[in-house]
């Protein structure tokens, strides 16, 4: 993008390779590019800790090659102390929703160029409400890393000598960088509509595209809603002044590419077809409403990370039919092994966030807790059935791939070539009536769990072969999918359940 890119780096952007791979030199360049803005600290250097764009409104992982250089002038005892401004934005409405939807369900990424660009400014005519910019309150890098990593070591080799990162510094980067994204999350604005789009994927697709819900049982639970969300933390634009039902209605406006309101209901919309010759078939019908589908729960994924925790203690409680806490510890410890892929948890915290959890549905009124258990109470079913619903098309999709790897997978994989068929073998699925959740067909949700089983070393990689080829424990997968559907009996799990398989 010739034009772009030279205003880019006229405004002080540099560019990097998208994969350096084992080019070493290019590494040490990159690397000592970094590290010499740091030290001489002449100008803040601003990047994205996610390293990528999210197709699904969700915070990922975060990458570290970028938070190591930065961090290791620190380590090495150049600077004195580095200071990291969490900076969170977000969006009522994304430009590219239909785009990134379409891309789940592998579409290719268009390639971009200044000609691409001048053309889309008609896409700017539409309203896409506010974006917020939050700045969180800076942090020191030397009052964090107080306790979590020991410099002495670097005092031994000359500072100018390239060297890996120890064990110790790889686990206090990723500390660090969960940590930012966590308070990205957290200074993050939470739009109406996202309380909307949660609600709305909780009835089944079929309701939504024929049927549709409710307009009336959609604004009483939206406010519903918005009071446990309040409770539970969250950061919510809601205008101040403007009668509830208006601003829920200029939401359901805005985003009418993805919901409409007919006679009193609101409806799922589908992308319309271009014209062709044939018929669509049953594959691509089932794609469209995978698409509309897919764009209403990136909305729902901008707020998934306020009620994830309890969310998980109330799938928990579920799950395990026990009110027992070490049990219900257990097996929130094991969904956090298993869902660390899918939503922001800082390393080494499990006991801290299942307190938090427990706190927050102590506070909704939903359960009792004692030193030793916790007890449902009738007041908060409500609660605990909206926060399991919100968490099942996850825990569906999981289980949607770790069945395939199980009685239709090869035995060795790469990603490039299971992908596809996992998307082939989903839509089946859903086309045959035996799967309802069309979140399943996400490439990026697909991703996550060969990387979670990955992590988990129950996919390893085949040394045999050349290309980048994966060998499955299908024994290891078959039980991590029985614990999370509930058929081993929760009290047979370890209190680290995944290290004995």
């Amino acid at each position: 993008m010739k034009l772009v890119g030279r205003i880019l780096r006229r405004s002080g952007a540099f560019f990097i390779r998208r994969a350096i791979g084992s080019d070493k030199l290019y590494w040490a360049v990159l690397s000592e590019y970094v590290k010499t803005i740091v030290r001489r600290g002449f100008a803040p250097m601003e990047f994205y800790v996610e390293g990528l764009r999210s197709r699904t409104l969700k915070s990922l992982t975060p990458k570290l090659g970028m938070m190591n250089m930065v961090l290791e002038p620190f380590f090495k005892g150049e600077v004195f102390d580095i200071t990291l401004v969490p900076i969170s934005l977000s969006y009522d409405r994304v430009l590219e929703e239909s785009l990134l939807a379409h891309e789940l369900l592998g579409a290719p990424k268009p390639k971009e160029s200044t000609t691409g660009l001048l053309k889309a400014t008609k896409v700017l005519q539409e309203d896409y409400g506010s974006m917020f910019v939050n700045f969180g309150r800076p942090l020191s890098v030397r009052d964090l890393c107080q306790d979590k990593i020991n410099r002495c070591q670097y005092n031994l080799i000359p500072r100018d000598l390239p060297q890996k990162p120890t064990a110790e510094a790889q686990a206090c980067v990723s500390w660090l960088a969960h940590l930012v994204v966590r308070i990205q999350e957290e200074g993050s604005v939470i739009s109406p509509w996202s309380l909307m789009a949660s609600l709305l994927l909780q009835a089944p697709t079929a309701v939504l595209t024929e049927e549709g819900l409710p307009w009336h049982r959609l604004t009483e639970k939206t406010l519903w809603l918005r009071r446990l969300a309040l409770d539970f933390g969250a950061r919510l634009n809601w205008p101040g002044g403007v009668p509830d039902s208006n601003v829920m209605q200029s939401n359901l406006v805005l985003h009418r590419s993805v919901a409409q309101r007919k006679t009193g209901r609101v409806y799922l919309v589908r992308e319309d077809e271009p014209a062709r010759k044939h018929l669509i078939s049953p594959e691509e019908d089932a794609h469209r409403t995978a698409a509309a589908v897919l764009m209403m729960a990136s909305y729902r994924n901008q707020c998934l990370h306020i009620f994830v925790r309890p969310a998980m203690l109330a799938t928990a409680i579920h799950i395990t039919k026990s009110g027992q806490k070490d049990e219900l510890s257990t097996f929130f410890c094991f969904l956090q092994d298993i869902f660390s892929n899918e939503f922001i948890f800082i390393p080494g915290r499990s006991s801290q966030d299942f307190e938090e959890a427990c706190f927050l549905l102590k506070k909704s009124g939903a359960v009792h807790i004692s030193q030793e258990e916790v007890t449902v109470l009738d007041a908060g079913l409500e609660v605990l059935s909206f926060l399991q619903a919100l968490l099942q098309p996850f825990i569906e999709s999981y289980q949607v791939v770790f069945r395939y790897l199980c009685e239709n997978g090869p035995h060795s994989f790469s990603e490039k070539q299971i992908i596809p068929a996992l998307r082939d073998w989903t839509t089946k699925l859903i086309l045959s009536g035996e799967l309802h959740t069309y979140e399943a067909l996400s490439s990026d949700t697909q991703k996550n769990v060969l990387s979670a089983l990955r992590r988990l070393e129950i996919v390893t990689k085949s040394r045999a072969s050349e290309q980048n080829e994966f060998g499955v424990n299908r024994e290891a997968v078959k039980r991590i999918g029985d614990i999370l559907s509930g058929k081993i009996p929760p009290q047979s799990l370890h209190p680290t359940p995944l290290a004995r398989l």
